[in-house]
């Protein structure tokens, strides 16, 4: 572990890869506790164990564009986007 204080004492704590795999019950433990924990490789933060209540809520797909567009409230306005032509893009395309 680095320094003195023990991971539980320190809110801002990384895990380094030894220590979580050392450690790997008392991890799971504070990510039920407290939350997402991170994990560092050779002083580098490379992965993040969340709990699975959190994994599942934010990989729920919302839905493709086509589904938002179709559901969108502003269907039915009669809103009429028109895209500004007074200043065109014009790009060089090297092939």
């Amino acid at each position: 572990m680095t320094g003195d204080q023990a991971p539980e004492d320190r809110v801002d704590f990384v895990w380094p890869l030894g220590e979580a795999k050392a450690r790997l019950s008392e991890l799971i433990d504070r990510v039920e506790r407290e939350g997402p924990q991170v994990i560092s490789r050779r002083g580098r933060e490379v992965a993040v164990v969340v709990p699975v209540e959190e994994w599942r809520r934010k990989s729920v797909r919302a839905g493709s564009l086509a589904q938002f567009f179709a559901e969108s409230p502003l269907r039915d306005s009669g809103l009429v986007v028109e895209r500004e032509r007074s200043d065109p893009q014009h790009r060089d395309v090297v092939l």
